[in-house]
């Protein structure tokens, strides 16, 4: 679909384009809503800013790989293409994607970049994009990690002469210049990174709390975890309402690289955190000041929700919502958040359970709406 099409099929009476449901993001959470709602007759366009569907992970670093085998990584209505048992690249997933968008068949405006979301006074929204204004019944904010990365206030002090890459900007160990490297943040990013850096002949440090790992390979991992990730690390269980803000503040356990893979080649690990600098130089929590060449900071994403203007951002720094319906804002909704209704909500694999869910809710209030006209 070209720039010049309308964003939506329908107009107002005064001529704006109108539509059932706006799906903000055009990757697999916002594919997935397309399709149940699709499915089920409900009117959608999903809106994606860049111009091509699975760049965002074609811009992830080169030696990526989901840690969740092909047959895990399906979406509704379509399996992953090839071996059962093959790990995908970010390029494969990127490609499987672009698949299945032309598999939905809803309809995909691709380079529209959406600058706001208000509400209007008939119960709606009133969506600026960079094409035109859009009126929407519902917003569905399938964004995800898709925003700047996040990097400490200690960056702006060290030495202009160390080059500092965020994990979105990380390609390879070809961009780094020779010498140590300090890779902060000891997640499943900072883990790979390290790895390869380390490999790659560079002296490396690893800084950062021990998330904790997996103790089975991934291969074992993607067949006994299903279940648990499924059924047991849910909002509907005890412990899955525990371990939430867990994960969400970043502490994931190691499933790929681990620590005796990093100990193997030689990464040093630290459990320290990195909080100021001498000199110019990264110092740790500890006192230790690193002399090296490169950072690369493997500390998180920030999804930036403030064009959403009727949402309210809790104190851990993801939208008030619940089970993905927005809390207190009726018509607004979320696909694809980390742990938004379980483990999986994130995952390639499980956001489809969580579409289905949200595409429900969509038709509920569209009968209640329907309703209250006649």
């Amino acid at each position: 679909m070209t720039n010049t099409e309308p964003l939506a099929q329908h107009t107002t009476s005064d001529g704006r384009d109108r539509v059932e449901t706006a799906i903000i993001g055009g990757g697999q959470a916002g594919l997935a809503t397309a399709y149940w709602l699709t499915r089920t007759g409900h009117d959608c366009v999903v809106l994606e800013g860049r111009t091509r569907i699975g760049e965002v992970w074609r811009e992830r670093y080169d030696s990526l790989r989901l840690f969740t085998p092909a047959r895990a990584n399906g979406l509704p209505g379509m399996p992953f293409p090839g071996r059962r048992s093959a790990y995908p690249t970010a390029k494969e997933l990127a490609d499987f994607l672009e698949s299945y968008a032309g598999f939905v068949g809803a309809r995909v405006r691709m380079g529209v970049r959406v600058t706001s979301v208000d509400r209007d006074p008939e119960g709606g929204f009133v969506l600026e994009t960079s094409a035109s204004e859009l009126r929407a019944d519902n917003v569905v904010l399938a964004i995800g990690t898709d925003a700047a990365g996040k990097v400490p206030t200690v960056a702006a002090e060290l030495d202009p002469g160390i080059r500092q890459l965020h994990s979105i900007g990380y390609r390879n160990p070809g961009q780094l210049l020779p010498g140590p490297v300090l890779v902060v943040g000891a997640s499943q990013s900072g883990a790979d990174v390290a790895f390869e850096v380390a490999q790659s002949g560079h002296e490396t440090w690893l800084s950062g709390r021990h998330p904790g790992e997996i103790p089975v390979n991934e291969r074992v991992f993607g067949r006994v975890m299903g279940f648990a990730a499924n059924h047991i690390l849910t909002l509907k269980t005890p412990i899955g309402r525990k371990l939430r803000p867990k994960f969400r503040a970043g502490g994931a356990p190691l499933v790929r690289t681990k620590r005796a893979d990093l100990d193997a080649v030689g990464v040093r690990r630290t459990q320290a955190r990195t909080v100021g600098s001498v000199d110019g130089k990264p110092q740790l929590d500890d006192g230790t000041v690193l002399d090296v060449a490169n950072v690369v900071w493997c500390t998180g994403f920030r999804p930036d929700y403030s064009f959403v203007r009727p949402l309210r951002i809790g104190d851990d720094g993801f939208p008030a919502e619940t089970e993905g319906v927005a809390d207190g804002v009726e018509g607004l909704f979320f696909v694809g958040l980390l742990f938004q209704r379980g483990f999986t909500s994130h995952l390639v694999g499980g956001v489809g359970r969580d579409a289905k869910f949200i595409a429900e809710r969509i038709a509920e209030r569209a009968v209640s709406r329907a309703l209250q006209t006649v």
